[in-house]
């Protein structure tokens, strides 16, 4: 009796390869995606925060952080209740236009961290209000703080602007696209430049900029701080 011959034909081999190259391309074009929408985070993170800064000059004519009348302006029922919104840390001025601490401080009476509370009770931005809550400090598409501070305490020792925002743990493939969306598409010069991430809080002392290229340069798969000056 004649028996077929075991195994697959050709015609059932070439459809189990373009299953699966349809597979392989759909699980692609899904993490192009993912990581389109990361970018696009990390990107209005930048975008918001001048928004912040301008919205509340322009409401109450002082900078966020730095506001020496921000018991008046936000109102008696709020500030007595969150003390530091009108507190200084030591050597820092208020009324003096700019936003002093480091940008990564956790220090509740800089600043720099007290700018995300009166953001937040000017109603531009949303979060708790309340120093030492643990979601007070702003976090990023990857889970890491976003802060904030003054030209003169630039992070990135070739970075200058009157403010400057900064995102950490942000992946090196991520970082370049950031710059290519918002900059000159070079890490290591312009508005926006990118930097190690730092290894202490808050970061005391400036630092160099990462490079596209070179020794030093971004690797896609490390994870770095990027800021922005504006």
């Amino acid at each position: 009796m004649f028996r077929r011959p075991s195994g697959f034909t050709l015609v059932e081999i070439a459809i189990v390869l373009v299953i699966v190259g349809l597979l392989l391309g759909g699980v692609m074009k899904g993490q192009e995606l993912i990581n389109s929408a990361k970018v696009k985070n990390f990107a209005n993170d930048f975008r918001n925060i001048p928004l912040f800064v301008y919205g509340y000059q322009d409401k109450y004519k002082a900078v966020p952080g730095d506001d020496a009348g921000v018991d008046a302006h936000l109102g008696a029922a709020l500030c007595p209740a969150n003390a530091s919104c009108k507190a200084s840390a030591a050597g820092q001025v208020q009324g003096n236009g700019s936003i002093e601490g480091a940008w990564n401080s956790n220090n509740g009476s800089d600043e720099s961290y007290r700018f995300w509370q009166h953001v937040r009770l000017a109603g531009l931005a949303t979060g708790p209000t309340a120093v030492g809550d643990p979601e007070y400090l702003p976090k990023n598409a990857a889970g890491s703080v976003i802060g904030i501070t003054g030209g003169a305490s630039s992070p990135i020792a070739t970075l200058r602007g009157t403010y400057i925002a900064c995102s950490q743990g942000i992946l090196g493939k991520f970082a370049k696209q950031l710059d290519i969306t918002l900059d000159d598409g070079n890490t290591g010069t312009g508005a926006m430049q990118t930097m190690p991430n730092p290894t202490a809080v808050p970061q005391t002392a400036a630092v160099a900029a990462v490079p596209l290229t070179g020794q030093g340069a971004i690797e896609d798969d490390a994870s770095y701080t990027v800021c922005l000056s504006f």
